[in-house]
Order: C-alpha cells, then sequence, then structure tokens
C-alpha cells in the first residue's frame, strides 16, 4: 500500500522559507520511470504543479511562478522527498500536496502553507 505524508506547513512572513518534507512508503525510489511532484491549490484555483524531480537521475522541473526560489530534492535512503521554499510571497499561500507518478497517480493528504504578515 503506498502512503505519502506532508509535513512542514505553517504561517510564515514574506520572504521568509519553509520546507517540506513527504515521507513515502510503498515503493522504492530506484525505479527509473517514476517521478516525485508537489503540486499546490489556492482557495478558488485549480491545483497546479509546483515541481518534480525524477526518482532515478535528480532530473527537476519549475512552475515558473516558483523558478529561483523553490528547490525539490530527495533523499533515496529515507524514502522522502523536500521542497525548500525560500523568499516566500503572500501568493504562495496554499495546500501543497505530494503526489507520486508510478504505476498510479498516488497523493498525500496536503499541508498548508499561509504567507502572511
Amino acid at each position: 500500500q503506498v502512503q505519502l505524508v506532508e509535513s512542514g506547513g505553517g504561517l510564515v512572513q514574506p520572504g521568509g522559507s519553509l520546507r517540506l518534507s513527504c515521507a513515502v512508503s510503498g515503493f522504492t525510489f530506484s525505479i527509473n520511470s517514476y517521478y516525485m511532484n508537489w503540486y499546490r491549490q489556492a482557495p478558488g484555483k485549480e491545483r497546479e504543479l509546483v515541481a518534480q524531480i525524477s526518482l532515478a537521475g535528480g532530473r527537476t522541473n519549475y512552475a515558473d511562478s516558483v523558478k529561483g526560489r523553490f528547490t525539490i530534492s530527495r533523499d533515496s535512503a529515507k524514502n522522502t522527498v523536500y521542497l525548500q521554499m525560500d523568499s516566500l510571497k503572500p501568493e504562495d499561500t496554499a495546500v501543497y500536496y505530494c503526489n507520486a507518478q508510478a504505476w498510479a497517480m498516488f497523493w498525500g493528504r496536503g499541508t498548508q502553507v499561509t504567507v502572511s504578515s
């Protein structure tokens, strides 16, 4: 059974930083064709892809809105994916979801990130 558990969300002031974690169980990080993604969904908006990393080669992709500010990474020994978020803006406020793109799509329950002064 695949499980994704996010942590690390919270309230932060504009310009601040947060690091989200996604602990994965149920499959190994050594499968070449799998990807791990972070999505976010703000109130009244559609869910959008924020960052992606390939589990084998570590190739990354980012939404234009977060390039240069967010960094996705993985720790294969811990089966965990991270999203380091720096220079946060109020428009980054959303529920952030961890997603596994494996033989099927799997989702975590999400963690709230609020950027406000």
